[in-house]
């Protein structure tokens, strides 16, 4: 399984700084922020599963546009993967006929270019080639999750957006075969008021989270604010130098 990141930046201003998206493989996206955008027609016609972790803009931008240029070429309808409650707000409030069409329903209920497919935490999915995503607990603003990523006894944990979250740590302890952990810090320390009002990660917050990870894997730190991004990753070496947590970046390939 490779996992390539298509973006992970928790703002938009140049070719670097691209919406949180990851593709896995060939055909699996984990969010669709603006970083699907960068596909060629060829590669967005190979996707055929998407899994959501929130239905925050920045984290689903990309899945109507998605469906409206591939839907047509394709035989069988891009499955949308999300909570109850993520897929609930998609339905009301992006595929409503108002803000985008619902592509659910088109050109058919029967033969629909896009499905929703509802997960709970615990559940998991096999995406074919020994592959599957199972979803795990993460605290944020809205409904969301985190996803573990699994293959041939290795796995790929990716928070998503999350707060520090005792039901995520536990999660990730039940892990035995971790091998990379993704994680948001959006925030540096003098604005933790902000990140916790909008639960988001800061470093000090992120090191206490990884001080309760039992496992010691490749730790990835995603969704850092352009403004105050070099000041984060400073504190976060000076917070938890011990993981070397390493910043993701458009174009890496994480080998699972």
């Amino acid at each position: 399984m490779k996992v390539r990141v298509l973006g992970c930046s928790g703002g938009i201003g140049g070719r670097s700084q691209r919406t949180t998206a990851l593709l896995v493989d060939h055909d699996v996206l984990i969010d669709a922020g603006t970083g699907v955008g960068d596909l060629e027609f060829e590669e967005l016609l190979r996707i055929d599963h998407v899994f959501v972790t929130h239905a925050h803009l920045d984290h689903i931008a990309m899945i109507p546009l998605l469906v409206d240029t591939v839907g047509d070429a394709r035989s069988m309808p891009i499955v949308v993967h999300g909570s109850p409650e993520t897929l609930r707000i998609l339905r009301s409030h992006i595929f409503n006929w108002l803000v985008w069409p619902d592509f659910s329903s088109i050109p058919d209920r029967s033969n629909p270019f896009l499905r929703f497919q509802e997960m709970r935490v615990g559940e998991s999915a096999r995406i074919g080639g020994g592959r599957e995503v199972t979803m795990l607990p993460a605290l944020h603003t809205v409904p969301a999750v985190a996803y573990q990523l699994s293959v041939d006894g290795r796995s790929l944990v990716f928070s998503g957006d999350t707060a520090y979250s005792d039901a995520l740590i536990a999660a990730i302890n039940k892990i035995p075969d971790l091998r990379h952990l993704i994680v948001e810090t959006a925030f540096p320390d003098e604005q933790q008021d902000l990140a916790l009002a909008s639960r988001h990660l800061c470093p000090s917050l992120l090191a206490l989270f990884l001080e309760k990870v039992k496992a010691k894997p490749d730790v990835w730190i995603t969704h850092l604010k352009p403004s105050r991004a070099q000041t984060t990753l400073q504190e976060i070496t000076d917070n938890c130098g011990q993981f070397k947590p390493k910043a993701l970046y458009n174009g890496l390939e994480i080998e699972l």
